[in-house]
């Protein structure tokens, strides 16, 4: 594990893709809690959910960096370096998030 992220230059600022985990949304699955993807604002679920959606969007992708997003917590995980980041200023969520459990 690393001692320092090497990806911060990835975080910006974003506009959440959903009011939830996007792909959960779209087949009715349930969530835990949600992450948001600092690079591109794909909203998924955490990998305490059935689907871990927020890591099958890393996996996809390769963007490294996610925030805590139920509520917005200001704390982010780096999948690559695999150590805890301060990403800044929490993103807010764009609306009411409907809860799963």
């Amino acid at each position: 594990m690393a001692e320092t992220c090497t990806h911060l230059d990835t975080i910006t600022e974003v506009t959440p893709s959903a009011r939830g985990c996007e792909e959960c949304l779209r087949t009715g699955s349930r969530w835990v809690h949600l992450r948001i993807c600092r690079t591109c604002g794909h909203v998924g679920c955490c990998d305490s959910s059935p689907n871990r959606h927020a890591t099958a969007h890393f996996h996809t992708t390769g963007h490294p960096i996610i925030e805590g997003y139920d509520p917005p917590e200001g704390w982010g995980w780096c999948y690559v370096d695999r150590i805890e980041v301060d990403v800044g200023q929490p993103t807010p969520q764009s609306g009411p998030i409907p809860r799963f459990g």
